[in-house]
């Protein structure tokens, strides 16, 4: 490593890169595209290195090189949002789903991705699924100060100074920002590392009750009023007995075995992967087919949110097959 290398090094060991990877991903509602984004913003700072005089912090002068360039991703790219984000009634899980691939959905942010596991479980307080959701109904530059100002806790001049504008400016865009978010999201279930045993024990016979295909048992864990949702398909489900047709009738397990589950934390949520059974040169073999991130509130699901994207079992530090 040469002088130079090891000078950037400690200069931007001040904002770790697992904070980088959060901040990026409350704006972009995307963990994929947060890596991205992190890995380009590490790129801009070593171009930017010998121009830094130290007028500012070294975290204003990352977290400003890392704000506008998610400000520059979000150029002509409308919101992340999750299916009950798009103004529809519930759907009738008896209709065949079909994914929209056209819109960008939202992500999860699997903790893994963000490192030390008792680091992250702090971190994630402010990347709840919930949060960041809402989070995308606000237009990228107030998202961009709500985040300075609320998570991060820069003040008003640096929170201006981060995005080249003024301390007026910046102070309606928080004022805006505040406003459409109101009281706040509704919240997420308790995180994952603070379950009580009881609530730990519904996690753990959620997946066990889908490895033994068993939709009564998974039905009898779910909130009267439980949200099921599962992007890419536009639809949400609202209801034990609905989300039990939805499961009995579309999901491609048909018998014990055929799915596997593996927890996993996402959001500082609990969650799972589910892998399902293939057949392969004779041999059955499970891959992965949906992340599923769950909110547990008195001793019920009352959310799960079901993500297809493969890249995510990644980012879980999740086997490719099991």
């Amino acid at each position: 490593m040469t002088a130079d290398e090891t000078a950037f090094d400690e200069l931007t060991a001040a904002v770790s890169r697992a904070e980088l990877l959060a901040h990026c991903y409350r704006m972009l509602g995307s963990a994929t595209d947060a890596e991205d984004v992190v890995q380009e913003v590490y790129l801009r700072a070593w171009r930017a290195f010998h121009r830094f005089e130290g007028r500012s912090s070294v975290r204003t002068w990352i977290y400003q090189i890392a704000t506008n360039t998610c400000l520059t991703a979000l150029d002509n790219q409308s919101r992340r949002p999750l299916p009950t984000g798009l103004g529809t009634d519930a759907s009738d899980p008896s209709v065949p789903v079909v994914a929209d691939r056209e819109t960008l959905w939202l992500q999860p942010l699997p903790d893994r991705a963000l490192g030390d596991p008792a680091e992250a479980t702090v971190r994630s307080e402010s990347v709840g699924l919930a949060m960041v959701a809402a989070m995308q109904e606000l237009p990228p530059r107030q998202r961009a100060t709500l985040i300075l100002r609320d998570v991060l806790a820069f003040s008003a001049a640096e929170t201006a100074e981060l995005l080249d504008t003024s301390v007026a400016s910046a102070n309606s865009a928080l004022a805006r920002a505040r406003k459409t978010l109101g009281d706040g999201a509704v919240p997420d279930g308790r995180r994952a590392a603070e379950l009580t045993a009881d609530e730990r024990a519904v996690w753990e016979e959620f997946c066990a009750a889908f490895e033994r295909h068993d939709i009564d048992g998974v039905v009898g864990l779910l909130a009267d009023e439980a949200v099921w949702e599962m992007p890419p398909f536009p639809g949400w489900y609202v209801g034990a007995a609905a989300i039990g047709t939805l499961t009995r009738t579309q999901c491609p397990a048909q018998r014990a075995g055929d799915l596997r589950m593996i927890p996993t934390t996402c959001n500082g949520l609990p969650a799972a992967g589910m892998y399902l059974r293939t057949t392969v040169a004779g041999r059955d073999v499970w891959r992965p087919f949906q992340l599923d991130v769950i909110s547990i509130v008195d001793g019920k699901v009352a959310h799960v949110g079901a993500f297809f994207e493969p890249e995510l079992f990644r980012l879980a530090g999740l086997p490719e097959t099991c």
